[in-house]
C-alpha cells in the first residue's frame, strides 16, 4: 500500500450528489486541483506492509487497496495481464480515495462472506467509508471497478487521484476525452471509462478532483478498464446502483453458510477468497500478485498468477471437506481437462485458460522493498509426481460427495496411469527444488491411490490399491529414517512438515509408527511457539532462514486432530491469527516481526484454514 500525500490546494467544492449512491451524467464532484507526476507515483504513496492490503476480486482478476484508499495493484484484463496499477512494486499507475485531512487513521472490513471491502477513515471532524469491490457477474474482457463513498458523520472531504498507466507503468494515457460527465482514455491496449468524476482536472494523464459529502451523502465512483471499447451507459449513476445490486446479489449466491465449522466467519471469508480468485474456467490463481518477496534481497520472489495444479486440488479438498460447494466441481473440471489434455506430462501450473505458464522474465519496476519485478515462472519447466496423487485425492473427494460424473473417470484413469509410468521418476517435489526421488511426492501417489480405490469397481480398486502398496513399500525402502520416520528424500535425512499430509490423506493410517515418529519429529525439529516452518534449511534457528510456514501449521492443526489430540486447537488457532486486519494470509509468516511475506493473498492457506475449520468441529471422519 501507499500513503497518499498532501492532496494539493484546490478547494474542494460541496457538490451535492444526494444520498442514493448515484451520480448524475453531469454531476460535479468537487473542483480539481494542480497537475500531478506524470509518473503517478506520487510521494507518500509508498509500499505499506503486507497486513494493511485488501483484495477485491471477480474471479478473472483482482486489486489491492491500501490504508490510504489507493489501488496500487489491478492487473487488465485478466489474472496474468500487465498491470495498470503498480505502484505496489514501485511502478506507475495508482487510483486512490484518499481523506484531505492527513491527521487521520485507517481500518476496514468485508461485508460478511463476500469481497466487497469497506476501507474506514477517522479524521479529527468526520467519518469517512469507501465501499470496494470489482463488479459481479465478471466480464473476462472487462473489470469494473466499484468506488462508493460515504459520509458516515461529519463532512467528508477526499482527494481523488487517477493514473492508469498500462504495461506496468510504460504507458501513458492518450485520446483523452469527457463526454457526458464521463471521461474515457487508452492506455497501452486497453480502454478505460471512469463516470463519476466530471469535474475531474486531467494534467499528463494524471486525473484529479476533491470530493466534499454531508453526512449521510454517498457517491459513486465506476472505472472499467477493458481490452475493447467501452459501454458509455446513458445514465452513469443508475449504471452504477444497478452494477452494486448485481454485485451484491453476486456474491450471495456464492459463499455457503459455515456456522457448523470451528471458526465460522473465517471459514467464510476463506470461502469468498477463494471464490474471488477463481476464473469462470475453474480455475483458481495461486496469488493475485507478482514478485512480493519471501525474503528481504535473498531472491525467493515469483510470480504467482497462475493456477497450480496442487493447489487447485487443495482448495478442492478443502470445499468437500465442508460440502458439495460449486468451488469444488470448478476445481474437478479445470483439473480434468488439464488431465486428459497433457496426461503423464501434467504441467504444475497453466494460465487461467489452460495455457502454458510464460518463462520468467524481469519487469521494469523497481520492485516491492527487498525484491525485483519478475513475471512468469519457472515452474513451466518442472515435472511434480505428487500432484498427479493431488489430482486423485481431489477426485476421490468429489467421488464421496457425489459430484464426481462419469465424464470425469477418464481422467482419473488417465492420472493413474501416469502414476503407473512415471512413479520412478524424479521430480521437483512440493517445494519445487531440484529434481529427486522425494518421499512426500511418492506418498501422495500412494494416498491418492488408496483414496480413488474406494470409488472405483472392484477389478481396478484392487489393482490401484496393490499399486500403492508398492510405491509404500518403495519409500519405506530408501526413506525411511533409522529413527524411523519419514526423510525427505533417499540422500537427505531432515524432516519435513510436507510428510505428516501423505497420513492425513490416508496413504497409511495414523496409528502407523512411522505417521507418530513424523509428527513426533516435525513438533520437535520445525515447530516454534505455535508455528511451524517446512524444514530447516540450513544451521540457523528456525526463521531465521524464512518465515513459518501457514500451510503446515494448518497441517499440523489436521494431523493432530487426526491423533485425537486436544492440541490441535492450538495449532488452528495460533496460525489463523497470522493475518493482517483484512483476514488474508501471505505464504510465510515472520514470526518476530509479526509481518506477512510472499505474494498476498495466498490461496493455498485459506483452503487448508476452511479445512482446519471444517474438521476440527467434528471427530475425526477420514
Amino acid at each position: 500500500m501507499r500513503q497518499s500525500g498532501d492532496p494539493g490546494p484546490g478547494p474542494g467544492t460541496d457538490a451535492d450528489p444526494g444520498t442514493d449512491g448515484g451520480s448524475g451524467p453531469d454531476a460535479d464532484a468537487g473542483s480539481g486541483t494542480g497537475s500531478a507526476p506524470p509518473a503517478g507515483h506520487r510521494a507518500g504513496f509508498q509500499p505499506h506492509v503486507l497486513r494493511e492490503y485488501a483484495l477485491i476480486a471477480d474471479g478473472e482478476r483482482g486489486a489491492l487497496v491500501g490504508p490510504r484508499g489507493d489501488i496500487a495493484w489491478l492487473c487488465a484484463p485478466g489474472w496474468s495481464s500487465d498491470a495498470v496499477f503498480s505502484t505496489l512494486l514501485g511502478g506507475g499507475g495508482c487510483y486512490a480515495v484518499t481523506p484531505v485531512e492527513q491527521h487521520h487513521v485507517w481500518g476496514g472490513y468485508y461485508e460478511p462472506g463476500t469481497l466487497i471491502w469497506r476501507s474506514r477513515w477517522v479524521t479529527d471532524s468526520a467519518i469517512i467509508e469507501c465501499r470496494e469491490a470489482l463488479a459481479l457477474p465478471a466480464d473476462p474482457h472487462r473489470a469494473v471497478l466499484l468506488r462508493r463513498i460515504i459520509a458516515a458523520r461529519g463532512t467528508a472531504r477526499l482527494d481523488v487521484l487517477l493514473h492508469p498507466a498500462a504495461g506496468f507503468g510504460r504507458h501513458r494515457p492518450r485520446e483523452i476525452h469527457r463526454r457526458g460527465g464521463v471521461w474515457t482514455c487508452r492506455t497501452g491496449d486497453l480502454w478505460l471509462s471512469w463516470s463519476g468524476a466530471a469535474s475531474a482536472r486531467e494534467d499528463a494523464g494524471v486525473f484529479r478532483t476533491l470530493l466534499s459529502l454531508r453526512e449521510g451523502e454517498s457517491w459513486d465512483l465506476v472505472l472499467e478498464v477493458a481490452d475493447a471499447a467501452p459501454e458509455q451507459p446513458t445514465d452513469p449513476g443508475a449504471a452504477a446502483r444497478r452494477r452494486w445490486r448485481e454485485t451484491e446479489l453476486g456474491w450471495s449466491r456464492q459463499v455457503p453458510d459455515c456456522t457448523d465449522t470451528a471458526a465460522p466467519r473465517d471459514a467464510a471469508h476463506a470461502y469468498a477468497v477463494m471464490r474471488g480468485l477463481t476464473a469462470a474456467s475453474g480455475a483458481m490463481v495461486a496469488a493475485p500478485t507478482t514478485s512480493l518477496p519471501e525474503r528481504a534481497a535473498e531472491g525467493r520472489n515469483y510470480d504467482y498468477r497462475y493456477a497450480w495444479i496442487r493447489d487447485q486440488c487443495y482448495a478442492g479438498q478443502a470445499v468437500a471437506a465442508h460440502g458439495g460447494h460449486p468451488l469444488l466441481d470448478d476445481a474437478v473440471r479445470f483439473v480434468s481437462e488439464r488431465i486428459l489434455a497433457d496426461g503423464p506430462d501434467l504441467r504444475p501450473a497453466y494460465t487461467v485458460d489452460g495455457r502454458s505458464v510464460p518463462d520468467e522474465r524481469p519487469l521494469p519496476l523497481p520492485g516491492y522493498p527487498g525484491g525485483a519485478g519478475r513475471a512468469g515462472n519457472r515452474v513451466n519447466r518442472q515435472f511434480q509426481l505428487d500432484t498427479l496423487g493431488e489430482c486423485l485425492l481431489l477426485f476421490a473427494a468429489a467421488g464421496r460427495r457425489g459430484r464426481l460424473d462419469g465424464p470425469h473417470w477418464p481422467a482419473v484413469e488417465q492420472a493413474v496411469r501416469a502414476i503407473e509410468q512415471r512413479h520412478r521418476d524424479a521430480d521437483a517435489g512440493i517445494w519445487e527444488l531440484g529434481a529427486r526421488r522425494w518421499a512426500h511426492s511418492r506418498l501422495t501417489c500412494a494416498a491418492g491411490l488408496r483414496a480413488i480405490a474406494g470409488q472405483a469397481p472392484a477389478p481396478v480398486a484392487g489393482r490401484w490399491a496393490s499399486l500403492a502398496d508398492r510405491l509404500l513399500a518403495d519409500v519405506n525402502a530408501d526413506c525411511l529414517h533409522p529413527s524411523g520416520r519419514w526423510q525427505r528424500a533417499p540422500d537427505d535425512p531432515r524432516v519435513d512438515a510436507a510428510l505428516l499430509l501423505p497420513t492425513i490423506r490416508g496413504a497409511l493410517p495414523p496409528s502407523d509408527p512411522r505417521s507418530r515418529a513424523t509428527l513426533a519429529a516435525v513438533r520437535q525439529e520445525l515447530s516454534e511457539d505455535g508455528y511451524v516452518y517446512r524444514y530447516r534449511l540450513d544451521g540457523r534457528e528456525l526463521g531465521c532462514a524464512e518465515g513459518a510456514f501457514l500451510l503446515c501449521g494448518f497441517l499440523m492443526a489436521l494431523a493432530t486432530h487426526q491423533q485425537d489430540d486436544p492440541s490441535a486447537g492450538h495449532w488452528f488457532e495460533r496460525n489463523r491469527a497470522g493475518c493482517g486486519p483484512p483476514g488474508l494470509f501471505s505464504e510465510e509468516f515472520d514470526v518476530r516481526q509479526r509481518q506477512l511475506r510472499g505474494n498476498l493473498p495466498q490461496a493455498f492457506v485459506h483452503a487448508l484454514l476452511l479445512e482446519s475449520a471444517s474438521r476440527l468441529a467434528r471427530p475425526w471422519d477420514g
